[in-house]
């Protein structure tokens, strides 16, 4: 199958109606991303075909959870995953995508400026610093295998508004990690952890969506210094 074929049809499986607009702007954002990542480490994919399956089917399984009209934040975005995708895929929703290098936020305006999206908001900013001016901002955060969850919780549920929720991306044998972050959990705010399985079409490979919801405010002093969040997990 072709990398068009396999978007299509992956697509129909997790999603009911999918516009040829947004298989378009996906499959252009494939070429651009592996262009530039000759030059940039952005992915270790370099096939067209495992970008729609390995990058885009995955992001994709979030899809369902976005809502017309909400707000949501990618926390360290890297080449754009899983934000991007999602902006493309739910265009009503506003996505802010945050990374703290420079380079990659580049390369995300330019995909931004290329693909026309009106609904996507690249910040350079380390996570513990944008937070500290975005508190309780956000209905949805989201994040794709950034770090260990007790750090990403930390740098990620300030952000988001009571009754709204973050949705982590782990794999599947995420079971300890989550486990060990029940504490970070209560503290910053959040309901105990639901996990949402799926597998993810034309892989096969079974994945998580641990979901948080926000039923609290955070306490003020979070989120910490990265260095203290690193070397002090909650």
């Amino acid at each position: 199958m072709t990398a068009y074929e396999l978007l299509v049809s992956g697509l129909q499986q997790i999603i009911p109606a999918v516009s040829p607009q947004a298989v378009d702007k996906l499959l252009r954002y494939s070429d651009l991303l592996l262009e530039k990542n000759k030059v940039m480490n952005l992915t270790a994919v370099t096939d067209p075909c495992e970008v729609v399956t390995r990058h885009f089917l995955d992001c994709a399984a979030l899809a369902p959870y976005i809502k017309e009209g909400q707000s949501v934040l990618d926390v360290g975005t890297g080449a754009g995953l899983p934000g991007l995708p999602l902006a493309i895929l739910c265009p009503s929703a506003q996505f802010t995508l945050l990374d703290a290098q420079r380079k990659r936020i580049d390369f995300l305006n330019e995909v931004v400026e290329e693909l026309e999206l009106a609904n996507v908001m690249p910040v350079h900013a380390r996570a513990e610093e944008f937070a500290a001016l975005h508190r309780a901002s956000f209905d949805l955060a989201v994040s794709r295998a950034v770090a260990d969850l007790r750090v990403l919780c930390e740098l990620t549920l300030p952000m988001v508004k009571v009754g709204g929720a973050f949705y982590a991306m782990k794999a599947a044998d995420c079971m300890d990690e989550v486990g060990s972050a029940a504490n970070a959990f209560s503290v910053l705010g959040a309901s105990a952890a639901e996990l949402l399985r799926y597998t993810v079409p034309h892989d096969g490979v079974e994945r998580v969506l641990v979901r948080l919801q926000k039923t609290a405010e955070t306490p003020d002093k979070y989120p910490r210094r990265f260095k203290k969040i690193q070397t002090d997990p909650l």
